[in-house]
């Protein structure tokens, strides 16, 4: 079921993108951390905004 309404597109958006991502073990952190909570790493990136295309 599709999304329509841009108020709730913007906080599907903001609940499921708007994260940072543990490069060594993977984990999803909040955006505001600066360290990942289960090892410990510095070596955060910002999840992907875009969404996959369907090849097929």
């Amino acid at each position: 079921m599709p999304l329509t309404d841009p108020e709730l597109i913007k906080i599907v958006e903001k609940r499921l993108l708007n994260k940072k991502v543990c490069r060594n073990c993977g984990a999803l952190n909040p955006p505001s951390a600066t360290r990942c909570r289960r090892c410990r790493s510095s070596n955060l990136r910002p999840k992907k905004k875009a969404l996959p295309v369907k090849k097929g």
